[in-house]
């Protein structure tokens, strides 16, 4: 089966927490990852909500959501409930979903910011949005754009 060529526009990346959500955007162009927001988590209304006006403002037509796998490529528990937040995030806002492994983001991303002499306060601050931002600009870098195949990235 063939899938239908990727609608063009701005990409979003999502490095899911349970607690914090780290938003990364692109350009419409899809080169370029900026780091957006961390998104603390506030209930599933309060969540839609802003997914929702995210895909609005920024004009998303696709997100791209970090699967935590481990070193050998199997997921993770954690990787089920990423699965579960994108199959959500999807059928909340009506944009695609795809899944990217997200390993060594989060320590990529602390790794950058103690270069940059923050303190430890302001590292946490900006985690997540960095780790999103360095998932997307990896993701970008692929030239993906069509969903996974089912199943888990070992494959």
């Amino acid at each position: 089966m063939t899938l239908p060529p990727p609608k063009p526009g701005r990409v979003a990346g999502i490095d899911f927490g349970t607690v914090r959500i780290g938003i990364a955007v692109s350009d419409a162009g899809r080169r370029i990852a900026s780091p957006l927001e961390t998104y603390r988590r506030g209930g599933a209304e309060q969540d839609a909500r802003r997914f929702r006006r995210l895909a609005a403002e920024e004009e998303i037509t696709l997100f791209v959501v970090g699967l935590p796998v481990h070193l050998d490529g199997r997921e993770s528990e954690q990787s089920q409930n990423a699965r579960q937040f994108g199959r959500w995030l999807q059928e909340t806002t009506g944009v695609p979903v795809v899944f990217f492994d997200e390993r060594f983001t989060t320590r990529e991303a602390e790794a950058a910011l103690e270069a940059a002499q923050l303190t430890s306060k302001r590292r946490k601050s900006r985690r997540d949005r960095v780790a999103a931002q360095i998932l997307l600009a990896a993701f970008l870098e692929t030239g993906q754009t069509t969903p996974d195949p089912p199943g888990g990235l070992e494959g």
